[in-house]
């Protein structure tokens, strides 16, 4: 490809990804990544088969989410999430600092087992309903669910589907993983709390949560959503223990999960789909094309040979240098994205377990800058969304320049120690 078509598809990749974070005319994110893909390919800079190439890489991540928003919308609407609401704020006993807490360690849980997607998706209705249930401002707890996900995201290989991309076929085995990475989560984790806490002690200390929450009654099949997200759990776990990848065992608990609850209360499978949120697919396909583009047009080559160089001259400098731009440029592009092509780069070349470890934390904390970081933040913000709740790029903004950058460098720091 010639240095015109280059510069002429980094002219379309670069406002697309725009228009996904910035979101003008308030069109949902889908509808500029489609429209970049779609350009791409019809001005000749990707040919339709590299652009199906690109959309069939996705194909795990599709059944991830599928299987994932399926299970959550079963499980609010048969009133699971109200349930862990009422039962939360009972054991807040009052305290808007106590429910935070709650919130953040049940978050930290939920990304570590079943990963920071899982997070956005699963636990953010059952924070709105708790704080519905606790006459609070859900605010402060719902920017809980966000910034967990990803600053947890990492704790295990399954806390965060960007880890199995960034590793590939080099992923460590699981307690080699939680040696390289356990002290570098325990930093990232606590960090974020204190900066979260800090910035929203006002708001909690304005509030008066009430104590006399009715728990309701969880129906059977609210039960069944119950078990079948601790099964989702289960699966995943034997699958990265015996690495497989996650989507498929997905997709296939939240079907099953999905089907016997329709079939036990005869209700039609209609009004769930028409719940689920679909346009997140086009938009991670949208994605995955432009990333091809990128190969295309050897932005992933080039990549490849200055982190070459910055290795041969300094190891140390580089591995800081790498995690700190990864991060940026996830706030900027979107983690989904960049850490395809920092998978990418790091499997091309033989590099130092420093500068990898490095990569990953950059891809899967440093997004927790913007609202559009990271696709688990996405998933959040279409949450929100379904509630009538609106969260700016400013709000989010204000938080994270807060919140991740001390967060970030002393994960990076515990992982070069």
């Amino acid at each position: 490809m010639n240095s015109h078509d280059t510069w002429l598809a980094l002219g379309i990749i670069i406002p697309a990804t725009a228009g996904v974070i910035i979101r003008p005319f308030r069109l949902p994110e889908a509808i500029w990544a489609m429209l970049g893909a779609a350009a791409l390919v019809a001005l000749g800079l990707l040919p339709v088969a590299d652009a199906l190439a690109g959309i069939r890489k996705g194909v795990d991540v599709y059944l991830f989410l599928i299987g994932m928003m399926l299970i959550a919308e079963l499980a609010r609407r048969e009133g699971l999430f109200d349930y862990l609401a009422a039962y939360a704020v009972e054991h807040a006993r009052g305290s808007p600092q106590m429910l935070f807490l709650l919130v953040y360690a049940v978050g930290t849980l939920v990304t570590v087992l079943l990963s920071n997607d899982a997070t956005a998706i699963v636990l953010t209705p059952a924070v709105y309903a708790a704080t519905r249930a606790a006459g609070a401002s859900p605010l402060p707890y719902l920017y809980v669910c966000a910034f967990i996900a990803n600053a947890a995201s990492f704790v295990l290989p399954i806390s965060n589907p960007a880890n199995l991309v960034v590793f590939g076929e080099r992923m460590p085995h699981l307690t080699d993983w939680l040696r390289q990475f356990t002290l570098p989560s325990i930093a990232a984790i606590a960090i974020t709390y204190v900066a979260l806490w800090l910035t929203q002690r006002r708001a909690l200390r304005a509030e008066t949560l009430r104590t006399d929450v009715d728990k309701p009654r969880l129906s059977r099949e609210g039960r069944l959503a119950a078990f079948g997200i601790m099964a989702i759990a289960a699966v995943l776990l034997t699958a990265s223990a015996l690495d497989v990848q996650l989507g498929l065992p997905t997709f296939v608990c939240g079907v099953v999960t999905a089907a016997a609850i329709l079939l036990m209360s005869r209700q039609s499978p209609w009004p769930v789909i028409e719940g689920v949120s679909w346009s997140v697919l086009p938009l991670v396909g949208g994605l995955f094309v432009m990333v091809e583009a990128l190969h295309r047009v050897g932005a992933i080559g080039q990549l490849s040979a200055w982190l070459h160089d910055g290795v041969a001259q300094a190891p140390l400098g580089t591995a800081w240098a790498a995690g700190l731009m990864t991060a940026a440029a996830g706030n900027i592009a979107n983690n989904l994205p960049v850490g395809l092509v920092a998978g990418s780069v790091a499997a091309s070349d033989h590099l130092p377990h420093e500068v990898i470890r490095a990569i990953l934390i950059g891809v899967d904390l440093g997004p927790n800058i913007s609202v559009t970081g990271s696709l688990a933040t996405i998933l959040w913000l279409t949450a929100l969304r379904r509630e009538k709740i609106e969260v700016s790029a400013w709000q989010f903004l204000k938080i994270g320049l807060v919140a991740t950058p001390p967060a970030l460098v002393a994960a990076l720091a515990a992982a070069m120690w």
